[in-house]
């Protein structure tokens, strides 16, 4: 519902340089901003503590070290996991378990995929009727493409199948859903296993 939200960045910057702005020239910010200028691990670590747990290689099961918490590390990641002999990827967490499994013969193909399983699919109209809705756009990490596909509602619950294989589809994170239009925000659900 923001005011400029159909512009896009460099319009927006443009318009806030003319303006003279002070922000016009402020370096984008891929950390949480409602934190100041707070470190995210600090923040993690004051509010849910911390959990230490394996690191485990996850094609030999090898135990390479520890982590933790497995909430400071994401699916993707290659920093910080203080481990040599990479570089080492986290391309897996078993929650339930507390381990964290990495390769460092992180294949891109193998990450890849198409179907996103959800649940807990919330939209934020609850008094629109969403039944009918099938094409979407949504976006899996904070990225500034939209991906397209199909929303599938049926016996095994609700996923999106995209258009085109992807990365990075995490267990834990969120997907969000808009319209074919990308204008509006629909909702969104947690990507389950």
């Amino acid at each position: 519902m923001f005011p400029i939200g159909h512009l896009p960045k460099p319009e927006v910057r443009r318009l806030a340089e003319e303006m003279k702005l002070p922000s016009a020239h402020r370096p984008d910010s891929q950390g949480i901003c409602f934190l100041g200028k707070i470190n995210y691990n600090d923040f993690i670590k004051n509010q849910v503590g911390e959990m230490p747990g394996e690191i485990r290689e996850l094609e030999s099961n090898r135990l390479l070290g520890e982590h933790k918490g497995f909430w400071f590390h994401t699916i993707g990641q290659r920093k910080g996991l203080g481990l040599s002999g990479g570089p080492w990827f986290v391309v897996k967490k078993d929650i339930a378990k507390n381990i964290i499994y990495v390769s460092n013969g992180y294949d891109p193909a193998s990450q890849y995929g198409k179907s996103i399983h959800l649940s807990n699919l919330q939209f934020f109209n609850p008094n629109h009727d969403y039944g009918d809705l099938e094409e979407v756009k949504f976006k899996i990490r904070h990225q500034p493409e939209f991906n397209s596909g199909k929303l599938i509602r049926d016996e095994n619950g609700t996923s999106i199948l995209s258009d085109q294989q992807i990365s990075g589809i995490a267990p834990g994170q969120f997907a969000v859903l808009y319209d074919t239009g990308e204008k509006t925000c629909l909702g969104s659900g947690v990507i389950a296993e």
